[in-house]
């Protein structure tokens, strides 16, 4: 066990904040720069979903490569074929997405929507199931409105392949780039 109190935990973390509290303004110019980069996703959301879809071609190649090493590296025949087999196909999905981005978003913006319409309902669900002195509502609110969002990602398809990528990273980069600067001008205002 330990002798320390709770306020000494916070000196503790007071303490290593010191650094982050100094170069507050680094924090601020990255969110900044976050949020501008959100801004130039959202003026052209088709680069951006094309963007995105390659940085997932590029990732699943990467993994695809890594898999085959490991298979490699086994030393059980079974294994071996299995992680070279899974490597392989890795490799074969990421230039499938270079070879056709476009398809490529396809397929991951219809997997989306019914990802967002299953959520949905799970959370519908489980907001019935809530206690009622819980914020059921507030659950339930939330699984209609993404149930919904699903409802029009799938009836758009594949129109909507075109532009729901991008706009989501544009939006989320936006959204990271505030909590960014929130946390800048935090550990300024704790400097001071």
């Amino acid at each position: 066990m330990s002798d320390l109190s709770t306020s000494d935990v916070f000196l503790i973390s007071s303490t290593e904040a010191a650094p982050l509290r100094k170069n507050w303004g680094w924090t601020v110019a990255f969110g900044a720069l976050l949020v501008l980069a959100g801004f130039i996703a959202l003026g052209s959301v088709l680069t951006a979903t094309i963007a995105t879809v390659l940085v997932v071609g590029v990732a699943m190649i990467a993994s695809g490569f890594t898999e085959i090493v490991y298979g490699v590296a086994m030393r059980s025949w079974k294994k071996f074929f299995l992680w070279v087999l899974l490597g392989v196909l890795y490799v074969i999905g990421g230039f499938a997405v270079f070879e056709n981005p476009l398809l490529a978003a396809s397929f991951l913006t219809l997997v989306l929507g019914a990802g967002l319409i299953a959520s949905g309902l799970l959370r519908i669900v489980l907001a019935f199931h809530l206690p009622k002195d819980a914020p059921w509502i507030f659950v339930g609110l939330s699984g209609v409105v993404t149930l919904l969002l699903g409802v029009v990602v799938v009836a758009q398809w594949p129109i909507s392949s075109l532009w729901l990528i991008g706009t989501f990273l544009g939006v989320d980069l936006i959204f990271a780039g505030g909590a960014w600067i929130g946390v800048g001008l935090t550990l300024r205002r704790a400097g001071a």
